[in-house]
């Protein structure tokens, strides 16, 4: 694996442990979609970098939405990032701090960290069971996309969204080489 990857399971999602994938696929999964989606000029240090994975409860995930997004509600992925900073807000949110510098990071956070990924997994679940997919591939599918917003990719404008779609299509196709659905 390239890129640091260290994954964290919320305490509240005890009752889940049995259906929480191990952390070392947690991790492969990241890094698979770290590698595959970063550009060719930035791939090698993107895909070198560290990243946080936290798995968390729904009324976790909803806190951090409203605090950091403005949205009420629980949601499937946050992507907090350390390197690229956007503007994620609605019309009634708060707005961002003037400066992305007096975003607080945590003290052992490395020059290299790009950022943290939070997932509701019970909304991983939730998805999984709405779609019909293994629960695996809903929560592969979630860190593709989450690390795109890592790397800078969002889906604002429909040129960006079919870019970052294509990333997150690379990204799943690294995932199934790597093995991690067999």
């Amino acid at each position: 694996m390239a890129a640091r990857i260290s994954v964290h399971i919320h305490a509240a999602l005890g009752g889940l442990a049995d259906e929480i994938p191990p952390a070392e696929w947690i991790a492969r999964a990241a890094d698979c979609a770290l590698s595959a989606a970063a550009e060719p000029d930035r791939a090698e240090s993107e895909s070198a970098a560290a990243l946080s994975v936290a798995l968390a409860d729904d009324e976790t995930v909803a806190a951090l939405n409203e605090t950091h997004r403005g949205v009420a509600g629980t949601t499937d992925v946050l992507s907090f990032s350390n390197v690229h900073f956007g503007e994620y807000y609605g019309a009634d949110a708060r707005p961002p701090p003037p400066d992305p510098a007096e975003f607080v990071l945590p003290p052992d956070c490395e020059p290299d960290d790009i950022g943290e990924l939070v997932i509701s997994y019970p909304q991983t679940l939730r998805q999984a069971a709405e779609s019909g997919r293994d629960a695996r591939d809903e929560l592969a599918a979630l860190l593709a996309h989450g690390a795109l917003h890592l790397l800078g990719y969002d889906h604002e404008d429909e040129r960006d969204a079919a870019l970052m779609r294509q990333r997150e299509r690379d990204a799943r196709a690294a995932q199934r080489r790597a093995g991690l659905f067999d």
